[in-house]
This record gives structure tokens, sequence and C-alpha cells, in this order.
């Protein structure tokens, strides 16, 4: 899926782990950036009585690129702790939630915001994560309780931190089962198996890190961005987690013991850049590394595994996949740097020649009011994928039909993409809880008391 368990060390250590990164124009606040980066993946959300929380001993760091040279510019950085109201019950909650500052709320996160420019770092405020969705007895009005937790900063940012409905939406069991797409199984060389596609994340919750930040302080130069052709009104984006290089376990009383300095041990940009380019053995080497280093990737972006085994799982269907034997531009521009002005009419989000996996958003791209999930393979709709991501963009249907071959006609105009390639889609709805109209945008998070076992195929 888009990076829940996508490297196996990171897959032991969820709380670190990034599952996804947003940034998109704030669709009811258009003068400015909502940049969303989601951690511990795949919540039951009948998870008591410890319930999921964010790491203590974890920074989380949302960081922007807006020089060209694809380094950290701005970094918001987020540490929690968790703080116990009655150290002699076993509870989450001793009673119902109302209010973040109950003492009925046993188990709460607390957590500080400190943003990092140009080498200066300035706090700029706290909060409380809301619990998570226990149930109607534990939390009768969680939308409240929740809209408790949106905090507006004295410097310009609003901020949330805590529990959402994971919007990433994928039939996993099919992708990964030899990329099987249930609808399409009948042209595939495997056995059939049940024929409709369903959501594997269903039913699913996260952690979110949410900030809404004023479109001029993201650029370099302090400036509105409203001109679509201008540098400066591109911005990179990735996610990362990190622990302290020593941890020693406290046989004594119990826990552990972190020292020495902070180590990237998570990043995320693009949905599915490690999943699927990475190969299995260099996946913990990848999310070690900055996105700047990324240029030691390329031949993978260039000749991505995918591609080869389209052609073989699914004979005679991606016949013009198969015999094209070039680099693949496409996905390098795609991917590493950026669209440059003149490959799609009215749009560029290039960042430079530097080769980085960023989630790259032009901020003067107006938000569409008819938004299309397939973004920029849509039809097209230049405010979505891949110029930065939405929740509700379809990530999955526009990488495989990138890799399929759809992106290649714009580096390359004399190849024909195969007939399939235009309706390729993964099929899964998203299905999970709704998205807001209002920040943080992510649905609130699936109960508890009304979570339903997701079912069970056979085949």
């Amino acid at each position: 899926m888009s990076s829940h368990r996508e490297a196996p060390e990171i897959s032991m250590d969820p709380v670190a782990d990034s599952t996804d990164v947003y940034a998109f124009v704030s669709p009811d606040r258009p003068d400015t950036v909502t940049l969303i980066a989601n951690y511990v993946p795949l919540q039951d959300p009948d998870g008591g009585p410890n319930f999921f929380a964010f790491g203590d001993d974890v920074l989380y760091e949302i960081h922007i690129a807006n020089k060209g040279t694809a380094d950290s510019d701005i970094t918001y950085q987020f540490r929690f702790s968790t703080e116990f109201q009655n150290d002699a019950t076993f509870l989450y909650n001793t009673g119902a939630i109302t209010s973040l500052t109950d003492a009925t709320y046993n188990r709460r996160q607390v957590y500080t915001v400190t943003r990092v420019k140009d080498g200066q770092a300035t706090v700029l405020g706290s909060g409380i994560c809301p619990p998570n969705n226990i149930g109607p007895h534990s939390t009768p009005d969680y939308a409240g309780l929740a809209g408790q937790a949106v905090y507006h900063f004295p410097s310009g940012e609003t901020v949330f931190a805590g529990q959402r409905a994971d919007a990433f939406y994928i039939d996993l069991g099919a992708i990964f089962d030899l990329l099987d797409i249930r609808p399409l199984q009948l042209l595939h060389t495997g056995p059939l198996g049940p024929g409709l596609a369903y959501n594997t994340l269903q039913g699913v919750n996260v952690h979110s890190i949410a900030i809404q930040v004023p479109k001029t302080m993201l650029t370099a130069d302090g400036s509105d961005p409203v001109d679509w052709r201008s540098p400066s009104s591109v911005i990179g984006v990735y996610s990362s987690a990190s622990r302290q290089a020593s941890r020693v376990y406290d046989s004594k009383n119990g826990g552990v013991i972190n020292s020495g300095p902070w180590v990237q041990v998570s990043r995320l940009a693009n949905p599915l850049f490690n999943e699927l380019l990475i190969p299995i053995t260099r996946k913990d080497y990848w999310n070690a590394k900055k996105p700047k280093d990324d240029h030691q990737f390329l031949d993978r972006v260039e000749h991505p595994e995918v591609a080869k085994l389209l052609p073989g799982l699914y004979p005679n269907v991606f016949n013009s996949l198969a015999g094209y034997g070039k680099a693949r531009a496409d996905l390098v521009a795609i991917l590493l740097t950026g669209l440059p002005e003149g490959v799609i009419p009215g749009f560029q989000n290039f960042t430079g020649p530097v080769q980085a996996d960023l989630v790259r958003l032009n901020m003067a791209i107006p938000v569409n009011p008819k938004p299309n999930s397939a973004g920029l393979l849509g039809p097209p709709d230049l405010q979505g994928y891949p110029n930065g991501r939405r929740p509700l963009d379809n990530v999955t249907t526009v990488i495989l039909r990138a890799v399929a071959g759809l992106t290649i006609p714009l580096v390359d105009k004399s190849f024909i993409p195969d007939l399939a390639v235009p309706v390729l889609q993964d099929f899964a709805p998203m299905s999970n809880s709704p998205l807001l109209g209002t920040f943080p945008y992510l649905g609130l998070p699936n109960s508890g008391f009304g979570s339903i076992p997701s079912p069970t195929l056979t085949g």
C-alpha cells in the first residue's frame, strides 16, 4: 500500500512509520496550503485498552523545500509526551470524555510544534491530541471533541494532531497477489478469484499530523504565489520520523532509555515510491537517506520493475509497453524533478535538476471546484496528483497508468500507449469515513465500538 509496511525494519516499528503525505491548496482557504503526514498504520479501531498513539520517543517532521536544492528549507517538528491522570487504573479513560482536559481522559498525549527555518528553531505552540474514537459511551461527541484539538497559532499556522480515518484506498490483497486487478483478472495468467474489488483500508485508522500554512510563509521570498510559471510558486514536501541512535532496555524499571543524536528511520513523499520501486534489500537504506541523495535510485525509476511484470502477467494486453526499451524519462520527471513548463498546457511543478522524491505542489494552480480523483491523468485536473496530493486523489490508479505507459507520450510523442492503459485502475472504492470540507479534511476515525471485521474472501 502507499507506505504502510514498505520496508522490513520499519514494518516492525509502526509508531515511526510514515504512511502517507498530502500537500494541497486548502479548498476553503485558498490563501493557505495544508500539509498532512500520517503515521501508525493499520489501526484496528477497537485496539484497547492500550489504544494507538504517537511515539513519545520519535521526532516527527514535515519538510518543505523551496529553493530548488531538495534541502529542507522549512521544517515543522512535532514532539509528543504522554500524561496519566490516574496511575492506579488500567483504563485509557475512566468515564465519558467531553473535553480534552477532562480528568476522565486518563492517558492523554500533548505535543509541541517547532519551526526550523534558516537554521533557527522557533517553538510555535503546543496542543493536546484528542483521544481515539473509542465509542458512544467513552467519546459521545467525537466530532466536537476533535474540533477542540484544532489550534490556531499566533505565528499563522493551524495545527491538528491525532487519530483520523485512513484516506488512502487500495485493493491491497489483489495488488500484491501478482498485480491481480480483480475486474480485469480474466486477462491475468493466474486463476480466478472473487470478482469485486474492495478497499483494504475500510474501517482502518491512522494518526495524522496536519498543519495549514499561509502560502506566503512557504515561498522562498515571502511572495504570494499567483503566477503558475514562477519557480517560487512550487514547493517540494516530504515527511520523516527519527529515533535517537541508542536504545537501552531497562529491566529494573521497565521501558527503554533513549540517547544520542537523532537518526532518520522513515521518510515519505510520493506514494508507493519505496513500495514499488526500491528493491527489498535497500528499502530500509532508502528510508535512512535524504531526498537530495535520490539520484542513486535513478535506474529504479527509469526501469521500473512493475512495467516489466505487467506484459507477462497480462499476455497481449501491454504489447506496446513490452516493446519500449528506453529509459522512462516521464517517470523521472513525475517523481524526481517535477514537470517543466510546456509538457502539460498551463502547468509546471518543476523544482530544478536535483533528482529527489518529493511531493511537488504548484501553489498558484487554483482550486478545482469539481475535482477529478485521477488528477493530471484524468481528464486533466491540474490541482490533482502528481501536483501535490489531495486526500481524494486515487494515487494507485494514477501510478498504475503512468507506469503502464500513459505518460510516455509526454516526453516521447512516437509512443502509443496500449488500449487498456487509459482505463486501467485499481477499482477499490473510497469507502472509509467521509472526508471533511474543512481542516483537517481527513474523515473522523472509525469507532472502536462500531468496528466491523473485514470480510473474508477466499479463492
